[in-house]
């Protein structure tokens, strides 16, 4: 690797020699070139004066600042930056040494690899290594590469330092353009995400890859060789997501091996289920008592104005023509007993037929009273 920026890391009265290699490389990724459709030469950018409409050769290309909602361009040279005040032009500068969660991702840049420039940089850069990894923070500081100054932060990675420089708060956007409103999210949908987050499992770095320059290597080989480039599956379309429950029960299946098969559920779909069943179950014993109340009251209900029909029809046959004046009086009383027997059956909530036995017994007794009475 080439070395992009020598200088020093400065922290106290250490000072640190170091060579700088850039950690990532972005060669692999797809690009294209600009090509003239008629005859596929390649198109050239060419650097053409806004004024006088002319090609401007490299070494008449320079600098300038144009102040944010302003016209006006000023000229900048390199004199001009050389002279400027800039104490991080070569040195990467530690002002702190915080942990690692208070860096917020969006601040993140560019990422180099630091090396020790010299045998006598070995043991500091050592040092400075092993004691981020110990006391487990990160070094914060400044630094100006190319020009420009930016924050900067240290951490051990790998038996190497590792340098992000990192973005300004300033140049992080709030994100309240894009919150959504207020969302009410159920325990069941949460327990159910939660639970296929732990179900994916762990991260294995030797299985991503880029399925998008694959495809285009293999759309450029077949190009080459005069083959009509095979069309790829149709994806999935995005669908709405009507039930978010259902959805998410099926993507904890998939996760776990199969999208059939109540075995492979989780234990937290599982118990989302039975408490579902424990739900409805008391729900239907509610249901039930409420019914066999109501049913009890129609019943009581019933049986209380069937009463007076039977006392009547008693009193109809009381007050018809007998042999005896002690008959009458004893069929009078037999059927008023007879309907309270009748109201009390009722009110307790006794079936038809146990009562209309009571009642047929009570009657032939009566009759057998009655009989001896007016033999007597």
């Amino acid at each position: 690797m080439r070395s992009i920026w020598n200088g020093s890391i400065s922290f106290g009265l250490v000072t640190i020699p170091v060579k700088t290699y850039s950690a990532t490389d972005r060669t692999s990724s797809v690009s294209f070139v600009r090509i003239h459709e008629k005859d596929g030469a390649p198109v050239q950018y060419r650097k053409i004066c806004e004024l006088d409409g002319n090609e401007v050769p490299n070494e008449e290309v320079g600098k300038g600042y144009q102040p944010p909602g302003d016209d006006t361009i000023v000229p900048i040279t390199d004199d001009d930056l050389s002279r400027l005040p800039m104490p991080t032009a070569k040195t990467l500068s530690i002002l702190s040494f915080v942990d690692p969660t208070e860096i917020d991702p969006f601040q993140m840049d560019k990422s180099y690899y630091l090396a020790p420039n010299g045998a006598s940089a070995a043991k500091p850069y050592t040092l400075l290594r092993e004691a981020l990894e110990h006391h487990r923070k990160v070094a914060i500081g400044k630094v100006a590469m190319r020009g420009r100054e930016s924050l900067a932060m240290l951490r051990a990675h790998d038996g190497a330092l590792v340098m992000h420089q990192l973005l300004w708060p300033d140049q992080i956007r709030p994100a309240t353009e894009v919150v959504p409103d207020d969302v009410e999210i159920r325990e069941n949908e949460m327990t159910l995400a939660e639970t296929l987050m732990d179900s994916l499992g762990e991260l294995d770095p030797a299985e991503l890859h880029d399925d998008y320059r694959e495809a285009v290597e293999e759309l450029v080989a077949a190009k080459l060789e005069g083959e009509e480039p095979v069309a790829p599956a149709a994806a999935a379309s995005g669908a709405q997501v009507i039930d978010l429950t259902a959805a998410l029960e099926k993507s904890v299946r998939a996760a776990q091996g199969g999208d059939t098969g109540a075995e492979s559920e989780s234990a937290s779909v599982t118990h989302l289920r039975g408490r579902a069943k424990k739900s409805a179950a008391k729900s239907t014993a509610k249901k039930s008592g409420t019914t066999q109340q109501a049913s009890a009251r129609k019943t009581g209900a019933a049986g209380t104005k069937k009463a007076p029909a039977k006392k009547t029809a008693a009193k109809k046959s009381a007050t018809a023509p007998k042999a005896a004046g002690g008959r009458t009086k004893a069929a009078s009383a037999a059927g008023k007993s007879t309907a309270s027997r009748g109201t009390a059956a009722a009110t307790s909530g006794k079936s038809a037929s146990k009562s209309t036995a009571k009642k047929t017994a009570a009657k032939k007794t009566t009759a057998k009273k009655t009989g001896k009475r007016s033999s007597a």
